[in-house]
């Protein structure tokens, strides 16, 4: 996809591209509650943009969790870019930049309508679902190639 660009970038300089994204899906689309979504971690973690026809549609972050453990959290795309495979290109970066650090294990808390895309990355249902922000979830590992 030649029209697809996924970047790490500065959250401080891309704190307005990254919050209108998550906005749009999160509390206008799914109903959470601003104050669920914008929890005060972005500051400590590495974000990432998908831009398709140099547009910003797309993001996620990524947190560590400890030296072993990284969460891969907020994965949004905005529904005029659905389709495309946004999604699955941002938890691929996503995922090559966690490995590249030596991280042993992915932690996700997957909506459940979704996880089919993470079991194709190779992530496994561990435990129940379990409600989060009014939503179905389920946590999801996946054990990385060190």
């Amino acid at each position: 996809m030649s029209d697809l660009e996924i970047i790490i970038v500065d959250y401080t300089k891309a704190i307005t591209e990254i919050r209108t994204i998550r906005h749009q899906v999160f509390s206008v689309e799914q109903g959470v509650e601003s104050t669920l979504e914008f929890d005060g971690k972005d500051d400590t973690a590495q974000h990432l943009l998908a831009y398709f026809n140099s547009q910003p549609v797309g993001t996620a972050r990524i947190r560590y969790l400890s030296p072993q453990t990284a969460k891969i959290e907020r994965l949004a795309v905005l529904s005029t870019a659905r389709g495309r495979g946004i999604g699955r290109k941002l938890m691929e970066v996503a995922l090559e930049t966690i490995a590249s650090k030596q991280v042993e294990e992915t932690i996700i808390h997957a909506q459940e309508y979704i996880k089919n895309l993470y079991l194709n990355l190779g992530f496994e249902q561990v435990g129940e679902k379990f409600d989060e922000a009014g939503i179905s979830h389920v946590k999801m590992i996946k054990k990385m190639s060190v």
